[in-house]
């Protein structure tokens, strides 16, 4: 088949994100398929952009041909950044009928964060001769997201121009592919019918942990160091941000009272002085600096316990689908899960302790049950996290998950 996955933000392992364009893509080319990503040639979370000189100017990576359409750079999420998504929307609408007629997409699969892209797709599905299948896949509840946590109103034009293009995609798309799996009520409700919803997860690339990278030698001699003291190691990873709730996690630990556990934070991000001016003095707590996405299996490896944990969210009333559980259960340890939503994988598959989001008391009780474990109960528990994984959330299976939607 030739699909044609419209994201304007995609990246690749060599750019930075977004990534699951590309993972999906690479096992779609390894199945045979043909794969058009289009994406604009600006995007801030790359760690590099394309040097694009004109639009449609295309690349091959790993047998995936990247098509770029200048839109334009710009800082923070104002005007100039919305200014670029309608160059993009509108670039592909008005070449609708070239693309249609050159690229002959039997399937269209409209991702970007925001959900303009879908007047582009179904307008190419309309110009193609095949009556190609045109998928709409959300990652990004727009525009409620920018009503209950950006503070936007329901009136603000940007709102109502963006919940037409939630509403179009719901009533015009043949399936709406969520990460989200409890977002199918409000779909129905904004014009989507039932069974056009379908749910496809992240998950973990299985190269990446066989070929894993060495951890960095400054991480690699503390982590050494708190194991000799016989110290449990809780692992967090990813952004020190007030989101994913660090501090109860650390008061938590500081409850126990002396216990055996240490929590160890690698990352960066806009709370680590504070929490680290916080712990100042404790042993318990050790902060280390961000690693590569390469190394984060070479880093579990030495954890005992992983850290899961995230504020109270109403957004995580749809579900949620943290690309952090995904790599936690992989690593084969048990996980200390700290998140309210409607899917919880902890209980599902058994792979860890689950407790109440924002609760330090909570928190503490859940780490001490852990201690108390013996380590093959723990190891119990972290394989089944791994199995998990294994049997369901790997991209070769994802995207299988999801071929199987294009031959329906």
């Amino acid at each position: 088949m030739n699909i044609l996955y419209i994201e304007h933000y995609a990246g690749s392992p060599e750019m930075g994100m977004e990534f699951r364009p590309y993972y999906l893509a690479r096992e779609w080319v390894k199945m045979g398929h043909h794969v058009r990503i289009v994406a604009g040639d600006y995007s801030h979370l790359r760690i590099r952009n394309p040097a694009v000189e004109k639009n449609f100017q295309t690349e091959t990576t790993d047998g995936i041909d990247y098509v770029w359409i200048k839109t334009g750079q710009y800082t923070g999420n104002g005007a100039a950044r919305a200014l670029t998504m309608f160059r993009f929307v509108w670039k592909l609408w008005k070449n609708a009928k070239m693309i249609a007629e050159n690229w002959k997409p039997d399937v269209i699969i409209t991702s970007s964060t925001y959900p303009l892209d879908t007047y582009a797709g179904q307008r190419i599905k309309k110009k193609t001769k095949n009556h190609a299948l045109l998928i709409h896949e959300v990652h990004d509840m727009w525009p409620i997201t920018l009503i209950e946590l950006g503070g936007m109103k329901k009136s603000n034009p940007f709102v109502q121009l963006i919940q037409m293009g939630e509403n179009s995609f719901c009533r015009h798309s043949d399936y709406v592919v969520s990460l989200l799996c409890a977002a199918k009520d409000y779909f129905v409700e904004h014009g989507m019918k039932p069974e056009k919803f379908k749910v496809v997860m992240n998950g973990i690339v299985l190269d990446e942990w066989e070929n894993a990278k060495p951890l960095p030698e400054e991480h690699k001699q503390k982590l050494d160091a708190l194991h000799m003291q016989g110290k449990f190691v809780v692992c967090f990873f990813g952004s020190i941000t007030k989101s994913y709730a660090i501090d109860y996690l650390l008061d938590a630990v500081e409850k126990l009272n002396g216990a055996r556990a240490a929590v160890v934070i690698v990352g960066e991000g806009n709370q680590k002085e504070e929490l680290m001016r916080r712990t100042a003095g404790r042993e318990d707590s050790v902060f280390l600096p961000k690693i590569s996405k390469g190394s984060i299996p070479s880093l579990l490896e030495e954890a005992d316990c992983c850290y899961v944990g995230a504020l109270h969210n109403d957004m995580f009333r749809f579900g949620i689908c943290m690309n952090k559980l995904f790599d936690s259960m992989m690593s084969g340890k048990p996980i200390l899960y700290a998140v309210d939503a409607p899917n919880n994988f902890i209980t599902d598959y058994d792979c860890g302790i689950s407790v109440k989001a924002e609760d330090a008391d909570a928190l503490a009780d859940g780490l001490s049950k852990m201690l108390s474990l013996s380590p093959a109960e723990r190891n119990r528990m972290g394989q089944n996290g791994r199995n998990a994984v294994l049997n369901h959330f790997t991209y070769e299976k994802l995207a299988k998950q999801f071929e199987e939607i294009f031959r329906r």
